[in-house]
Protein backbone atom coordinates (compact mmCIF):
# COMPACT_ATOMS: atom_id res chain seq x y z
CA UNK A 1 0.00 0.00 0.00
CA UNK A 2 1.03 3.61 -0.48
CA UNK A 3 3.47 5.08 2.05
CA UNK A 4 3.71 8.78 2.80
CA UNK A 5 6.92 10.53 1.77
CA UNK A 6 8.24 13.67 3.46
CA UNK A 7 6.06 15.90 1.27
CA UNK A 8 2.86 14.05 2.14
CA UNK A 9 3.66 14.20 5.84
CA UNK A 10 4.60 17.87 5.81
CA UNK A 11 1.34 18.77 4.05
CA UNK A 12 -0.77 16.91 6.61
CA UNK A 13 1.20 18.25 9.59
CA UNK A 14 0.88 21.82 8.32
CA UNK A 15 -2.86 21.34 7.88
CA UNK A 16 -3.18 20.22 11.50
CA UNK A 17 -1.31 23.31 12.74
CA UNK A 18 -3.50 25.58 10.62
CA UNK A 19 -6.68 24.02 11.93
CA UNK A 20 -5.50 24.15 15.53
CA UNK A 21 -5.17 27.91 15.14
CA UNK A 22 -8.60 28.16 13.49
CA UNK A 23 -10.27 26.20 16.29
CA UNK A 24 -8.60 28.36 18.92
CA UNK A 25 -9.92 31.49 17.20
CA UNK A 26 -13.41 29.99 17.02
CA UNK A 27 -13.40 29.06 20.70
CA UNK A 28 -12.17 32.52 21.69
CA UNK A 29 -14.88 34.21 19.65
CA UNK A 30 -12.54 35.72 17.06
CA UNK A 31 -14.36 33.70 14.39
CA UNK A 32 -18.13 33.42 14.14
CA UNK A 33 -19.74 30.10 13.21
CA UNK A 34 -20.43 31.44 9.73
CA UNK A 35 -16.76 32.36 9.33
CA UNK A 36 -15.60 29.07 10.83
CA UNK A 37 -17.93 26.78 8.86
CA UNK A 38 -15.96 26.69 5.56
CA UNK A 39 -12.74 26.15 7.50
CA UNK A 40 -14.03 23.20 9.49
CA UNK A 41 -15.66 21.63 6.44
CA UNK A 42 -12.30 21.68 4.65
CA UNK A 43 -11.10 19.53 7.53
CA UNK A 44 -13.98 17.06 7.47
CA UNK A 45 -15.74 18.49 10.52
CA UNK A 46 -19.55 18.72 10.37
CA UNK A 47 -21.95 20.12 12.96
CA UNK A 48 -24.70 17.52 13.27
CA UNK A 49 -27.84 17.35 15.40
CA UNK A 50 -26.16 16.59 18.74
CA UNK A 51 -22.43 17.03 18.28
CA UNK A 52 -19.65 17.53 15.77
CA UNK A 53 -18.95 14.71 13.35
CA UNK A 54 -15.44 14.13 11.98
CA UNK A 55 -15.08 12.26 8.68
CA UNK A 56 -11.68 10.61 8.21
CA UNK A 57 -10.39 9.82 4.73
CA UNK A 58 -9.46 6.24 3.87
CA UNK A 59 -8.18 6.57 0.28
CA UNK A 60 -9.64 3.84 -1.96
CA UNK A 61 -10.65 2.03 1.26
CA UNK A 62 -7.15 0.70 2.03
CA UNK A 63 -5.51 0.89 5.45
CA UNK A 64 -3.07 -1.06 7.60
CA UNK A 65 -3.29 -2.37 11.14
CA UNK A 66 -1.48 0.63 12.62
CA UNK A 67 -4.02 2.98 11.07
CA UNK A 68 -6.93 0.75 12.08
CA UNK A 69 -5.71 0.72 15.68
CA UNK A 70 -5.48 4.49 15.64
CA UNK A 71 -9.13 4.66 14.59
CA UNK A 72 -9.96 2.43 17.55
CA UNK A 73 -7.90 4.67 19.83
CA UNK A 74 -9.73 7.79 18.65
CA UNK A 75 -13.09 6.07 19.11
CA UNK A 76 -12.16 5.06 22.64
CA UNK A 77 -10.49 8.33 23.67
CA UNK A 78 -12.45 11.06 21.92
CA UNK A 79 -15.79 9.51 20.94
CA UNK A 80 -18.19 7.11 22.66
CA UNK A 81 -16.26 3.95 21.98
CA UNK A 82 -17.30 3.23 18.41
CA UNK A 83 -17.01 4.52 14.84
CA UNK A 84 -19.10 4.37 11.66
CA UNK A 85 -17.78 3.13 8.31
CA UNK A 86 -19.40 4.85 5.33
CA UNK A 87 -20.43 4.14 1.75
CA UNK A 88 -17.49 6.27 0.51
CA UNK A 89 -15.05 3.86 2.22
CA UNK A 90 -14.39 6.50 4.88
CA UNK A 91 -14.99 6.54 8.63
CA UNK A 92 -17.02 8.91 10.79
CA UNK A 93 -16.83 9.77 14.47
CA UNK A 94 -20.22 11.09 15.55
CA UNK A 95 -19.59 12.53 19.03
CA UNK A 96 -16.60 14.85 18.70
CA UNK A 97 -15.84 17.89 20.89
CA UNK A 98 -14.63 20.88 18.91
CA UNK A 99 -11.76 21.70 21.27
CA UNK A 100 -10.36 18.16 20.87
CA UNK A 101 -10.48 18.07 17.07
CA UNK A 102 -6.92 19.36 16.49
CA UNK A 103 -5.55 16.70 18.84
CA UNK A 104 -7.47 14.01 16.95
CA UNK A 105 -6.10 15.20 13.62
CA UNK A 106 -2.59 15.36 15.07
CA UNK A 107 -2.84 11.78 16.28
CA UNK A 108 -4.22 10.63 12.93
CA UNK A 109 -1.32 12.38 11.18
CA UNK A 110 1.15 10.18 13.04
CA UNK A 111 -0.18 7.20 11.07
CA UNK A 112 -0.55 8.98 7.71
CA UNK A 113 -4.27 9.73 8.03
CA UNK A 114 -6.24 12.95 7.68
CA UNK A 115 -9.67 14.43 6.95
CA UNK A 116 -8.69 16.56 3.95
CA UNK A 117 -11.29 16.79 1.15
CA UNK A 118 -13.81 14.62 2.96
CA UNK A 119 -16.20 17.55 2.65
CA UNK A 120 -16.75 20.63 0.52
CA UNK A 121 -17.15 21.28 -3.20
CA UNK A 122 -13.99 19.47 -4.19
CA UNK A 123 -12.91 16.05 -5.42
CA UNK A 124 -13.75 13.75 -2.51
CA UNK A 125 -12.11 10.52 -1.38
CA UNK A 126 -11.28 8.35 -4.41
CA UNK A 127 -13.09 5.02 -4.10
CA UNK A 128 -12.18 1.66 -5.60
CA UNK A 129 -12.79 -2.06 -5.57
CA UNK A 130 -12.36 -3.51 -2.08
CA UNK A 131 -10.85 -6.64 -3.64
CA UNK A 132 -8.20 -4.70 -5.57
CA UNK A 133 -4.91 -6.58 -5.76
CA UNK A 134 -6.59 -9.80 -4.66
CA UNK A 135 -9.38 -10.40 -7.19
CA UNK A 136 -8.82 -12.96 -9.92
CA UNK A 137 -10.92 -11.02 -12.43
CA UNK A 138 -9.02 -7.70 -12.50
CA UNK A 139 -6.81 -6.71 -15.43
CA UNK A 140 -4.59 -4.61 -13.14
CA UNK A 141 -4.55 -3.39 -9.57
CA UNK A 142 -6.64 -0.18 -9.72
CA UNK A 143 -5.15 1.29 -6.54
CA UNK A 144 -2.00 2.82 -8.10
CA UNK A 145 -4.30 4.75 -10.41
CA UNK A 146 -6.58 5.71 -7.54
CA UNK A 147 -3.52 6.94 -5.65
CA UNK A 148 -2.34 8.91 -8.67
CA UNK A 149 -5.77 10.55 -8.91
CA UNK A 150 -5.66 11.29 -5.18
CA UNK A 151 -2.35 13.09 -5.57
CA UNK A 152 -3.55 14.97 -8.65
CA UNK A 153 -6.81 16.04 -7.02
CA UNK A 154 -5.53 17.01 -3.56
CA UNK A 155 -5.43 20.82 -3.36
CA UNK A 156 -5.76 21.06 -7.14
CA UNK A 157 -5.87 24.85 -7.62
CA UNK A 158 -8.53 24.74 -10.33
CA UNK A 159 -10.78 22.17 -8.69
CA UNK A 160 -10.76 23.27 -5.03
CA UNK A 161 -14.03 25.18 -5.40
CA UNK A 162 -16.08 23.20 -7.88
CA UNK A 163 -19.80 23.89 -8.43
CA UNK A 164 -20.52 20.91 -6.18
CA UNK A 165 -18.83 17.92 -4.56
CA UNK A 166 -17.26 15.46 -6.99
CA UNK A 167 -16.85 11.70 -6.65
CA UNK A 168 -14.59 9.38 -8.65
CA UNK A 169 -14.38 5.57 -8.61
CA UNK A 170 -11.74 3.34 -10.22
CA UNK A 171 -12.25 -0.36 -10.95
CA UNK A 172 -10.34 -2.88 -13.06
CA UNK A 173 -12.77 -5.78 -13.52
CA UNK A 174 -15.93 -6.49 -15.47
CA UNK A 175 -17.74 -7.00 -12.16
CA UNK A 176 -18.46 -3.63 -10.59
CA UNK A 177 -18.08 -3.85 -6.83
CA UNK A 178 -17.91 -0.06 -6.33
CA UNK A 179 -21.11 1.32 -7.90
CA UNK A 180 -18.83 2.94 -10.48
CA UNK A 181 -21.67 3.95 -12.85
CA UNK A 182 -23.28 6.02 -10.08
CA UNK A 183 -20.28 8.32 -9.66
CA UNK A 184 -19.55 11.71 -11.20
CA UNK A 185 -16.71 9.98 -13.04
CA UNK A 186 -16.32 6.22 -13.22
CA UNK A 187 -13.10 4.71 -14.53
CA UNK A 188 -12.88 1.10 -15.66
CA UNK A 189 -9.36 -0.05 -16.43
CA UNK A 190 -9.09 -2.51 -19.30
CA UNK A 191 -6.71 -3.69 -21.98
CA UNK A 192 -6.96 -3.18 -25.74
CA UNK A 193 -4.37 -4.86 -27.94
CA UNK A 194 -2.23 -5.49 -24.85
CA UNK A 195 -2.26 -1.78 -23.97
CA UNK A 196 -3.60 -0.74 -20.56
CA UNK A 197 -6.14 2.03 -20.61
CA UNK A 198 -9.52 3.02 -19.30
CA UNK A 199 -13.15 3.38 -20.24
CA UNK A 200 -14.53 6.68 -18.91
CA UNK A 201 -18.09 7.17 -17.68
CA UNK A 202 -19.35 10.60 -16.62
CA UNK A 203 -22.50 11.99 -15.05
CA UNK A 204 -23.71 9.36 -12.61
CA UNK A 205 -25.03 10.08 -9.17
CA UNK A 206 -27.84 9.62 -6.70
CA UNK A 207 -29.47 12.28 -4.53
CA UNK A 208 -32.73 13.97 -5.51
CA UNK A 209 -32.03 13.45 -9.23
CA UNK A 210 -30.54 9.98 -9.66
CA UNK A 211 -28.80 9.29 -12.97
CA UNK A 212 -26.66 6.55 -14.48
CA UNK A 213 -23.44 7.78 -16.04
CA UNK A 214 -22.82 8.02 -19.78
CA UNK A 215 -19.96 6.37 -21.64
CA UNK A 216 -17.88 9.37 -22.72
CA UNK A 217 -14.77 7.64 -24.01
CA UNK A 218 -14.43 3.98 -24.85
CA UNK A 219 -10.67 3.94 -24.35
CA UNK A 220 -7.97 6.33 -23.24
CA UNK A 221 -4.46 4.97 -22.74
CA UNK A 222 -3.24 4.81 -19.17
CA UNK A 223 -0.37 7.19 -19.85
CA UNK A 224 -2.87 9.92 -20.83
CA UNK A 225 -5.54 9.21 -18.23
CA UNK A 226 -4.72 12.18 -16.02
CA UNK A 227 -4.92 14.60 -18.93
CA UNK A 228 -8.32 13.20 -19.86
CA UNK A 229 -9.62 13.57 -16.31
CA UNK A 230 -8.32 17.12 -16.23
CA UNK A 231 -10.25 17.85 -19.42
CA UNK A 232 -13.45 16.31 -17.98
CA UNK A 233 -13.20 18.47 -14.86
CA UNK A 234 -12.34 21.63 -16.78
CA UNK A 235 -15.51 21.43 -18.85
CA UNK A 236 -17.60 20.84 -15.73
CA UNK A 237 -15.89 23.64 -13.82
CA UNK A 238 -16.55 25.99 -16.73
CA UNK A 239 -20.28 25.33 -17.11
CA UNK A 240 -21.44 23.75 -13.84
CA UNK A 241 -24.22 25.71 -12.13
CA UNK A 242 -23.13 27.71 -9.10
CA UNK A 243 -26.41 29.60 -8.78
CA UNK A 244 -28.54 26.58 -7.86
CA UNK A 245 -27.29 23.86 -5.51
CA UNK A 246 -29.88 21.41 -6.88
CA UNK A 247 -28.56 21.76 -10.43
CA UNK A 248 -24.85 21.95 -9.66
CA UNK A 249 -23.72 18.34 -10.15
CA UNK A 250 -22.06 17.22 -13.38
CA UNK A 251 -24.96 14.84 -14.06
CA UNK A 252 -27.20 17.90 -14.55
CA UNK A 253 -24.71 19.45 -16.96
CA UNK A 254 -24.73 16.31 -19.10
CA UNK A 255 -28.50 16.16 -18.94
CA UNK A 256 -28.78 19.77 -20.13
CA UNK A 257 -26.18 19.85 -22.92
CA UNK A 258 -26.26 16.13 -23.74
CA UNK A 259 -23.45 13.58 -23.57
CA UNK A 260 -22.46 14.15 -27.20
CA UNK A 261 -21.85 17.87 -26.71
CA UNK A 262 -20.05 17.24 -23.43
CA UNK A 263 -17.88 14.63 -25.16
CA UNK A 264 -17.07 17.05 -27.96
CA UNK A 265 -15.95 19.75 -25.55
CA UNK A 266 -13.92 17.31 -23.48
CA UNK A 267 -12.09 16.10 -26.59
CA UNK A 268 -11.24 19.71 -27.51
CA UNK A 269 -10.01 20.38 -23.99
CA UNK A 270 -8.09 17.08 -23.93
CA UNK A 271 -6.05 18.16 -26.95
CA UNK A 272 -5.04 21.33 -25.09
CA UNK A 273 -4.35 19.66 -21.75
CA UNK A 274 -2.33 16.84 -23.27
CA UNK A 275 0.12 19.38 -24.65
CA UNK A 276 0.81 20.65 -21.11
CA UNK A 277 2.48 17.38 -20.14
CA UNK A 278 0.70 16.88 -16.80
CA UNK A 279 0.66 13.08 -17.07
CA UNK A 280 3.20 11.57 -14.69
CA UNK A 281 6.54 10.34 -15.98
CA UNK A 282 6.94 6.59 -16.24
CA UNK A 283 9.36 6.55 -13.30
CA UNK A 284 6.83 8.15 -10.97
CA UNK A 285 4.07 5.74 -11.95
CA UNK A 286 6.47 2.84 -11.44
CA UNK A 287 7.39 4.21 -7.99
CA UNK A 288 3.74 4.34 -6.93
CA UNK A 289 2.90 0.98 -8.51
CA UNK A 290 5.78 -0.71 -6.67
CA UNK A 291 4.11 0.17 -3.36
CA UNK A 292 1.13 -1.97 -4.34
CA UNK A 293 3.06 -5.10 -5.21
CA UNK A 294 1.71 -8.49 -4.22
CA UNK A 295 2.58 -9.70 -0.71
CA UNK A 296 5.07 -12.52 -0.21
CA UNK A 297 2.55 -15.30 -0.76
CA UNK A 298 3.55 -18.83 0.13
CA UNK A 299 3.79 -21.44 -2.57
CA UNK A 300 0.48 -23.20 -3.17
CA UNK A 301 -0.11 -26.21 -0.97
CA UNK A 302 -3.02 -28.54 -0.38
CA UNK A 303 -4.95 -27.06 2.55
CA UNK A 304 -8.14 -29.01 3.11
CA UNK A 305 -10.75 -27.14 5.10
CA UNK A 306 -12.59 -28.83 7.92
CA UNK A 307 -16.21 -27.88 7.27
CA UNK A 308 -17.68 -30.11 9.97
CA UNK A 309 -18.86 -27.09 11.99
CA UNK A 310 -22.03 -26.03 10.16
CA UNK A 311 -21.73 -22.38 11.29
CA UNK A 312 -18.19 -22.18 9.98
CA UNK A 313 -19.26 -23.78 6.71
CA UNK A 314 -22.05 -21.23 6.23
CA UNK A 315 -19.64 -18.37 6.93
CA UNK A 316 -17.21 -19.78 4.37
CA UNK A 317 -19.94 -19.96 1.77
CA UNK A 318 -21.22 -16.43 2.32
CA UNK A 319 -18.34 -14.26 3.52
CA UNK A 320 -15.24 -15.80 1.92
CA UNK A 321 -14.37 -15.10 -1.71
CA UNK A 322 -11.86 -16.72 -4.06
CA UNK A 323 -8.42 -15.11 -4.26
CA UNK A 324 -6.23 -14.82 -7.35
CA UNK A 325 -3.43 -16.58 -5.46
CA UNK A 326 -3.99 -20.33 -4.96
CA UNK A 327 -4.09 -21.22 -1.28
CA UNK A 328 -5.45 -17.83 -0.20
CA UNK A 329 -8.89 -16.30 0.27
CA UNK A 330 -10.57 -12.90 0.64
CA UNK A 331 -12.47 -12.58 3.93
CA UNK A 332 -15.43 -10.24 4.29
CA UNK A 333 -16.20 -9.12 7.84
CA UNK A 334 -19.83 -8.14 8.23
CA UNK A 335 -20.57 -5.03 10.27
CA UNK A 336 -24.27 -5.92 10.12
CA UNK A 337 -25.12 -8.01 13.20
CA UNK A 338 -28.83 -8.72 13.65
CA UNK A 339 -30.28 -5.79 15.57
CA UNK A 340 -27.05 -3.79 15.30
CA UNK A 341 -26.29 -0.48 13.59
CA UNK A 342 -25.11 -1.03 9.99
CA UNK A 343 -21.51 0.04 9.51
CA UNK A 344 -20.71 0.59 13.19
CA UNK A 345 -17.80 -1.06 14.98
CA UNK A 346 -16.72 -0.67 18.58
CA UNK A 347 -13.16 0.29 19.50
CA UNK A 348 -12.58 -3.26 20.74
CA UNK A 349 -13.87 -4.72 17.47
CA UNK A 350 -11.64 -2.35 15.51
CA UNK A 351 -8.67 -3.60 17.52
CA UNK A 352 -9.60 -7.22 16.79
CA UNK A 353 -9.75 -6.53 13.05
CA UNK A 354 -6.40 -4.72 13.20
CA UNK A 355 -4.83 -7.67 15.01
CA UNK A 356 -6.16 -10.17 12.46
CA UNK A 357 -4.86 -8.04 9.61
CA UNK A 358 -1.42 -7.77 11.16
CA UNK A 359 -1.08 -11.46 11.90
CA UNK A 360 -3.02 -13.12 9.11
CA UNK A 361 -3.61 -10.71 6.18
CA UNK A 362 -0.23 -9.15 5.40
CA UNK A 363 -1.10 -6.14 7.54
CA UNK A 364 -3.86 -4.91 5.24
CA UNK A 365 -7.58 -4.15 5.52
CA UNK A 366 -10.17 -2.64 3.20
CA UNK A 367 -13.38 -0.71 3.81
CA UNK A 368 -16.18 -1.57 1.38
CA UNK A 369 -18.82 0.77 -0.03
CA UNK A 370 -21.36 -1.59 1.57
CA UNK A 371 -20.02 -0.58 5.02
CA UNK A 372 -18.16 -3.81 5.74
CA UNK A 373 -14.46 -4.66 6.21
CA UNK A 374 -12.25 -6.95 4.13
CA UNK A 375 -9.13 -8.92 5.02
CA UNK A 376 -7.81 -9.26 1.46
CA UNK A 377 -5.08 -11.91 1.80
CA UNK A 378 -5.82 -14.74 4.24
CA UNK A 379 -4.18 -18.16 3.89
CA UNK A 380 -6.70 -20.98 3.70
CA UNK A 381 -5.22 -22.67 6.75
CA UNK A 382 -5.93 -19.53 8.82
CA UNK A 383 -9.62 -19.20 7.96
CA UNK A 384 -10.75 -21.16 10.99
CA UNK A 385 -8.65 -19.01 13.32
CA UNK A 386 -10.02 -15.84 11.75
CA UNK A 387 -13.58 -17.08 12.07
CA UNK A 388 -13.21 -18.02 15.74
CA UNK A 389 -11.75 -14.59 16.52
CA UNK A 390 -14.63 -12.92 14.70
CA UNK A 391 -17.18 -15.05 16.55
CA UNK A 392 -15.68 -13.96 19.87
CA UNK A 393 -15.82 -10.31 18.76
CA UNK A 394 -19.40 -10.45 17.47
CA UNK A 395 -18.23 -9.97 13.88
CA UNK A 396 -19.02 -13.34 12.31
CA UNK A 397 -22.47 -12.69 10.87
CA UNK A 398 -22.62 -14.79 7.69
CA UNK A 399 -24.87 -12.45 5.71
CA UNK A 400 -22.80 -10.85 2.96
CA UNK A 401 -25.18 -9.61 0.21
CA UNK A 402 -28.19 -11.07 1.99
CA UNK A 403 -31.23 -9.10 3.11
CA UNK A 404 -29.75 -8.27 6.53
CA UNK A 405 -26.53 -6.90 5.01
CA UNK A 406 -28.25 -3.51 4.95
CA UNK A 407 -26.66 -0.25 3.85
CA UNK A 408 -28.04 2.59 5.96
CA UNK A 409 -27.09 6.21 6.49
CA UNK A 410 -27.01 7.62 10.07
CA UNK A 411 -30.40 9.24 9.44
CA UNK A 412 -32.30 11.44 11.84
CA UNK A 413 -30.52 9.96 14.87
CA UNK A 414 -27.48 12.04 13.90
CA UNK A 415 -27.78 13.95 10.64
CA UNK A 416 -29.13 17.51 10.53
CA UNK A 417 -30.27 16.99 6.92
CA UNK A 418 -32.29 13.84 7.52
CA UNK A 419 -36.09 13.65 7.51
CA UNK A 420 -36.44 10.18 9.03
CA UNK A 421 -34.53 7.65 11.06
CA UNK A 422 -32.66 4.94 9.20
CA UNK A 423 -31.00 3.00 12.01
CA UNK A 424 -34.11 1.78 13.92
CA UNK A 425 -35.71 0.75 10.64
CA UNK A 426 -32.63 -1.22 9.60
CA UNK A 427 -32.68 -2.93 13.00
CA UNK A 428 -36.36 -3.87 12.66
CA UNK A 429 -35.89 -5.28 9.17
CA UNK A 430 -32.84 -7.31 10.19
CA UNK A 431 -34.72 -8.68 13.19
CA UNK A 432 -37.75 -9.60 11.06
CA UNK A 433 -35.50 -11.55 8.68
CA UNK A 434 -33.09 -12.84 11.32
CA UNK A 435 -33.62 -16.53 10.54
CA UNK A 436 -30.42 -17.49 8.67
CA UNK A 437 -32.18 -20.25 6.72
CA UNK A 438 -34.75 -17.75 5.50
CA UNK A 439 -32.02 -15.30 4.51
CA UNK A 440 -30.18 -17.93 2.49
CA UNK A 441 -33.40 -19.00 0.80
CA UNK A 442 -33.98 -15.42 -0.33
CA UNK A 443 -30.40 -15.29 -1.63
CA UNK A 444 -28.70 -12.17 -2.90
CA UNK A 445 -30.94 -9.26 -1.96
CA UNK A 446 -29.42 -5.83 -1.45
CA UNK A 447 -31.51 -3.57 0.76
CA UNK A 448 -30.51 0.08 1.19
CA UNK A 449 -31.97 2.84 3.35
CA UNK A 450 -31.60 6.63 3.14
CA UNK A 451 -32.99 9.03 5.72
CA UNK A 452 -33.37 11.86 3.20
CA UNK A 453 -33.30 12.67 -0.50
CA UNK A 454 -29.50 13.10 -0.47
CA UNK A 455 -29.35 9.29 -0.74
CA UNK A 456 -26.28 8.64 1.42
CA UNK A 457 -27.73 5.14 1.94
CA UNK A 458 -27.80 4.52 -1.85
CA UNK A 459 -31.50 3.61 -1.85
CA UNK A 460 -31.74 4.28 -5.59
CA UNK A 461 -29.35 1.36 -6.15
CA UNK A 462 -31.07 -1.10 -3.84
CA UNK A 463 -32.77 -4.24 -5.07
CA UNK A 464 -35.10 -2.96 -2.37
CA UNK A 465 -34.60 0.71 -1.56
CA UNK A 466 -36.17 2.77 1.20
CA UNK A 467 -36.28 6.56 1.39
CA UNK A 468 -37.37 8.30 4.57
CA UNK A 469 -39.36 11.50 4.03
CA UNK A 470 -41.17 14.00 6.20
CA UNK A 471 -44.94 13.81 5.69
CA UNK A 472 -46.63 16.60 7.64
CA UNK A 473 -44.25 16.18 10.56
CA UNK A 474 -44.37 12.37 10.52
CA UNK A 475 -41.65 10.00 9.35
CA UNK A 476 -42.80 8.23 6.21
CA UNK A 477 -40.95 5.62 4.16
CA UNK A 478 -41.13 5.23 0.39
CA UNK A 479 -40.40 1.77 -0.98
CA UNK A 480 -38.54 1.27 -4.28
CA UNK A 481 -37.69 -1.87 -6.23
CA UNK A 482 -35.28 -2.94 -8.93
CA UNK A 483 -32.15 -0.87 -8.38
CA UNK A 484 -28.57 -2.06 -8.78
CA UNK A 485 -25.17 -0.47 -8.33
CA UNK A 486 -23.34 -3.34 -9.99
CA UNK A 487 -22.36 -3.85 -13.63
CA UNK A 488 -26.08 -4.43 -14.38
CA UNK A 489 -26.72 -0.91 -13.07
CA UNK A 490 -30.30 0.32 -12.78
CA UNK A 491 -32.32 2.80 -10.74
CA UNK A 492 -35.04 1.58 -8.41
CA UNK A 493 -38.68 2.47 -9.09
CA UNK A 494 -40.94 3.86 -6.37
CA UNK A 495 -43.80 1.46 -5.69
CA UNK A 496 -46.38 4.03 -4.56
CA UNK A 497 -47.54 5.72 -1.34
CA UNK A 498 -45.24 5.43 1.65
CA UNK A 499 -45.58 3.66 4.99
CA UNK A 500 -44.83 4.20 8.63
CA UNK A 501 -41.92 2.28 10.14
CA UNK A 502 -43.82 -0.92 10.91
CA UNK A 503 -45.78 -0.72 7.68
CA UNK A 504 -42.70 -0.64 5.48
CA UNK A 505 -41.29 -3.71 7.24
CA UNK A 506 -44.54 -5.54 6.50
CA UNK A 507 -44.40 -4.33 2.89
CA UNK A 508 -40.89 -5.72 2.48
CA UNK A 509 -42.11 -9.06 3.73
CA UNK A 510 -44.89 -9.05 1.13
CA UNK A 511 -42.32 -8.24 -1.54
CA UNK A 512 -40.08 -11.13 -0.54
CA UNK A 513 -43.03 -13.53 -0.28
CA UNK A 514 -44.04 -12.58 -3.82
CA UNK A 515 -40.50 -13.16 -5.03
CA UNK A 516 -40.42 -16.65 -3.51
CA UNK A 517 -43.77 -17.45 -5.10
CA UNK A 518 -42.89 -16.43 -8.66
CA UNK A 519 -39.13 -16.94 -9.00
CA UNK A 520 -37.62 -19.46 -11.37
CA UNK A 521 -34.91 -21.80 -10.21
CA UNK A 522 -31.59 -20.04 -9.68
CA UNK A 523 -33.01 -16.54 -10.00
CA UNK A 524 -31.92 -13.73 -7.71
CA UNK A 525 -34.55 -11.29 -6.51
CA UNK A 526 -33.38 -8.75 -9.09
CA UNK A 527 -33.60 -11.32 -11.89
CA UNK A 528 -37.16 -12.20 -10.96
CA UNK A 529 -38.18 -8.56 -10.67
CA UNK A 530 -36.81 -7.82 -14.13
CA UNK A 531 -38.51 -10.87 -15.62
CA UNK A 532 -42.00 -10.53 -14.14
CA UNK A 533 -42.05 -6.75 -13.90
CA UNK A 534 -43.29 -4.24 -11.37
CA UNK A 535 -46.99 -5.03 -11.16
CA UNK A 536 -47.00 -8.35 -9.23
CA UNK A 537 -45.01 -6.71 -6.45
CA UNK A 538 -47.14 -3.56 -6.42
CA UNK A 539 -50.28 -5.66 -6.20
CA UNK A 540 -48.84 -7.67 -3.32
CA UNK A 541 -47.89 -4.50 -1.44
CA UNK A 542 -50.95 -2.36 -1.94
CA UNK A 543 -53.58 -5.02 -2.49
CA UNK A 544 -53.00 -6.21 1.04
CA UNK A 545 -52.95 -2.61 2.27
CA UNK A 546 -56.30 -1.82 0.65
CA UNK A 547 -57.84 -5.01 2.05
CA UNK A 548 -56.67 -4.08 5.54
CA UNK A 549 -58.16 -0.60 5.25
CA UNK A 550 -61.48 -1.96 4.00
CA UNK A 551 -61.61 -4.49 6.83
CA UNK A 552 -61.05 -1.66 9.31
CA UNK A 553 -64.00 0.28 7.86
Amino acid sequence: MYKYDEYDQSIVDARVDEFRDQVARRLSGQLTEDQFKPLRLMNGLYLQLHAYMLRVAIPYGTLDSRQMRMLGHVARTYDRGYAHFTTRQNLQFNWIKLEQTPDILAELATVAMHAIQTSGNCIRNISSDQYAGAAADEVADPRPWAELIRQWSTFHPEFTYLPRKFKIAVIAAAEDRSAMRLHDIGIQLLEQDDVLGARIYVGGGMGRTPMISHLIRDFVTADELMSYLEACLRVYNRYGRRDNIYKARIKILLHEIGPDEYRRQVEEEFALVRALGIDPPVAELERITAMFGSPAFEAPAATPLDRSDPDFAVWLDHNVVAHKQPGYAIVNISLKPIGGIPGDASADQIDVMADLAERLSFNELRVTHAQNIVLPHVHMRDLSEVWHALVDAGLAEANLDLITDIIACPGLDYCSLANARSIPLAQKIATRFADPVRQRDLGELKLKISGCINACGHHHAGHIGILGVDKKGTENYQLSLGGSGAEDVSLAKITGPGFDEDGVVDAIERVTDTYLAVRDKGERFLDTYRRVGFEPFKEAIYGARVATLEAGE
